[in-house]
């Protein structure tokens, strides 16, 4: 007698859990990773470990005041550190930003006494000059491809001779005249140079000025299309073009930004001093770059942030008062500064180079 065998249905068993297989476009990486990828991290660390450095070795640094002079300090480089920023996350940078304070202050000094006019026409004017410059800056870039080196070395070279052979013409010396009692004066002081309390210290209103550009350049960069223009001019400005980015009109803008920010600190230092040597500004462009390449910008462009300048400056003021503090020999400023930009385009190297193996 013959049995048939019916077959069982086949039960279906989940497979063996194991390691899945992912593509490495998708992995996740870890926290740290992730954070030492951003430009203003590295900066953020070092300007934290400088300031615990002169608060043990500078007892001085301690104390409310001290804090304070140390915060107006930064924020006169600092306010110019940011459209420089800006300007190299786009791909270019000026060296003629320096000099273009100084030219700002001489332009509303002498024109507001000479004409015994209010102080706000000079200012007013003031700012046309540099937001003028700025655009040449920009235009020479883009209608003859030279490099921003060469055209805006030339323009600071221009600048120098300028604003010292017309002050000596207008004035017959090396200084512009004392403003202090002409119209305008106060209210002018009162928005560029005042001074506010907090707890009993005084704080240079240029602090509050630092932050709220701060801000407002990170709100643009990280969520506004000009933003992304900017990063996308400096990653590579003809793949820009090709998708539609406006290049000619985000180049020169970031340079009249530039010369905002020249007009803004060069009018606090006339409402902060009455009066400008001619003669000043030569070699600040060179702290303005490397404040910003220490807040992580990188010389190549198409990367960088708002916030790193802000810590960048931040450890350029920390530095450049605490070795007064500390009662050191100021000689050896230079030689701080020279360390702490090289330690940070290192560290920007290697985060560029972790992040792309990465």
């Amino acid at each position: 007698m013959s049995m048939t065998h019916q077959a069982e249905p086949a039960v279906s068993t989940p497979p063996a859990s194991g390691p899945q297989q992912t593509d490495g476009r998708t992995v996740r990486r870890p926290l740290a990773l992730r954070l030492l990828a951003r430009p203003e991290v590295g900066v953020f660390l070092g300007a934290v470990a400088v300031a615990v450095f002169f608060l043990f070795t500078a007892p001085p640094v301690r104390d409310g005041s001290s804090m304070a002079n140390i915060l107006y300090q930064s924020s006169t480089i600092g306010i110019m550190a940011l459209p420089v920023a800006l300007l190299m996350i786009g791909g270019e940078f000026d060296l003629s930003a320096g000099v273009a304070v100084v030219a700002s202050a001489l332009t509303a000094s002498m024109l507001s006494y000479q004409l015994t006019l209010n102080v706000w026409t000079g200012v007013i004017v003031a700012l046309a000059v540099s937001l003028a410059v700025g655009a040449f800056n920009g235009w020479m870039l883009v209608k003859t491809g030279l490099p921003s080196f060469l055209v805006t070395l030339g323009t600071f070279l221009i600048l120098q001779g300028v604003n010292l052979a017309v002050t000596k013409l207008v004035t017959g010396n090396v200084a512009t005249d004392d403003i202090s009692d002409m119209a305008g004066f106060d209210q002018a002081k009162a928005i560029f140079a005042s001074s506010f309390e907090v707890a009993g210290v005084q704080v240079k209103i240029t602090v509050v000025w630092w932050l709220v550009f701060a801000a407002l350049a990170t709100w643009v960069l990280l969520r506004t299309k000009y933003g992304n223009w900017i990063f996308a001019v400096g990653g590579n400005k003809e793949s820009a073009r090709a998708v539609g980015v406006p290049v000619t009109f985000t180049k020169i803008s970031l340079f009249m930004l530039v010369g905002f920010g020249a007009w803004f600190v060069g009018m606090h230092n006339l409402f902060s001093f009455n009066t400008v040597q001619s003669g000043e500004g030569v070699g600040q462009e060179l702290i303005y770059i490397a404040a910003a390449v220490i807040g992580g910008c990188l010389l190549t462009g198409g990367y960088g942030s708002a916030i790193g300048p802000v810590f960048g400056a931040f450890m350029f003021g920390m530095v450049q008062q605490g070795i007064v503090y500390a009662g050191w020999n100021p000689d050896w400023f230079k030689a701080f500064l020279g360390v702490m930009l090289l330690g940070a385009v290192l560290i920007n190297l290697w985060v560029q180079r972790t992040a792309t193996r990465r």
